[in-house]
């Protein structure tokens, strides 16, 4: 019989039990609210999707397109960056479209990572950020992110006890799925480590734009000297609600935005090229969708929180200052449970889906992830019946 070592390596995929609980319920004809899946609900906005139609009657657009991505995407790009952190990048060499942040992540780290590299991470995280390293044949050693004050502390034990020496850092702030953020201080820190080591350093910024009560999230492209070791990936997918459409970015080291290109021209063309031409319209357009694609966060975050917290309280939890999730520890009396059954009891007790936490690391063992992707009134609705599960639990 063929072995496929590399997809032996990967652990199963503890996610997948939910969704499948959440399929049979609603195939048996259950109302389930479905918090688990981070897939956003939001319709892209119209003057986007109106120039994809427009751009798509023309038959040159339907050939080949180039897996770096056409140049006035990368510049649109660039001009983001300009515009969000005043940082100058170099569309030709520093910066390239990618399918979605996940392929050009996964792709880069295939690129880096050879058989036996180790390869550091934070635990909890977002599945493919240690899912690649095992499908690139790397070494993960998962740091825990809690207590986040401390992560730089445990990052430099890491590394003491590592053998071979860490060639790569996967970091991501704001956070999936803890939604823990860090300020531009705490970014040059890591910076810093990642120089002091001879580290490179990913970082996943997907949730730039998905941010509240003020903060704004740091990129690592701020930092002076982050351009010698980091690379960075964002996503339209959140911001302009596109997840379908897949168009991501990865900006930074010339070596880094390189290989990553050189990987990806065995690989793919790119997007269909009328996505690429609305993407530019959705860089370089009106960003009222993007405030509006916030605010609908935001008022679910408040309506799920807070209601949840009030009265009683039945269940307390930390308002997040970014992301479109929340990221929520078990009630002390159900603790025992462990989150993959606390979660199948909400969801066959209250009908409403989330995520375990121990899907997205040992770390994340004690906790759910809400992903705020049905519209307020259904999270009032979710709200409702988790009060009710807990009253009687």
């Amino acid at each position: 019989m063929t072995r496929f070592e590399k997809v032996d390596r990967l652990p199963p995929y503890v996610l997948s039990i939910v969704n499948e609980l959440k399929l049979e319920a609603r195939r048996a004809g259950e109302d389930v609210i479905d918090l688990g899946f981070g897939n956003p609900d939001l319709a892209t906005a119209p003057h986007i999707v109106d120039k994809l139609v427009e751009v798509a009657q023309d038959p040159r657009n339907h050939r080949y397109s180039a897996s770096r991505g056409l140049p006035n995407l990368r510049r649109a790009m660039a001009r983001w960056y300009k515009r969000k952190y005043e940082i100058e990048l170099d569309p030709d060499t520093e910066v390239i479209s990618t399918i979605g942040a996940k392929e050009g992540l996964s792709h880069f780290v295939l690129a880096l990572i050879s058989r036996g590299d180790t390869v550091l991470c934070p635990d909890p995280c977002y599945p493919i950020h240690g899912f690649s390293v095992v499908i690139a044949g790397g070494d993960l050693q998962l740091v825990p992110l809690h207590p986040l004050e401390d992560l730089l502390g445990r990052l430099h034990q890491a590394v003491a006890s590592a053998w071979p020496h860490p060639k790569l850092l996967i970091a991501s702030f704001p956070h999936n799925p803890t939604t823990a953020c860090i300020d531009l201080p705490f970014m040059t820190r890591l910076v810093e480590f990642c120089r002091e080591y001879e580290i490179a350093l990913v970082h996943d910024l997907a949730y730039a734009e998905i941010s509240f009560d003020g903060y704004q999230p740091p990129s690592v492209l701020q930092v002076p000297g982050a351009r010698e070791i980091a690379i960075e990936f964002t996503s339209l997918s959140k911001s302009h609600a596109m997840a379908g459409w897949r168009v991501g970015f990865a900006a930074g080291n010339r070596e880094m935005v390189a290989a990553l290109a050189r990987v990806k021209s065995y690989l793919d063309y790119g997007v269909f090229q009328p996505i690429q031409i609305a993407a530019i319209v959705a860089l370089d357009g009106p960003q009222d969708c993007v405030t509006d694609i916030v605010e609908h966060y935001r008022a679910r975050r408040d309506a799920l929180i807070d209601g949840l917290g009030s009265p009683g309280p039945v269940w307390k939890i930390e308002k997040p200052l970014a992301t479109m999730f929340v990221w929520a520890p078990i009630p002390e009396p159900l603790q025992a449970m462990g989150s993959l059954e606390f979660s199948k009891a909400l969801l066959e007790q209250a009908n409403v889906a989330v995520s375990p936490g121990i899907g997205f690391g040992r770390s994340g063992e004690g906790y759910v992830r809400f992903a705020l992707v049905e519209n307020t009134h259904r999270v009032r609705q979710a709200v409702r019946n988790i009060r009710r599960f807990l009253r009687h639990a």
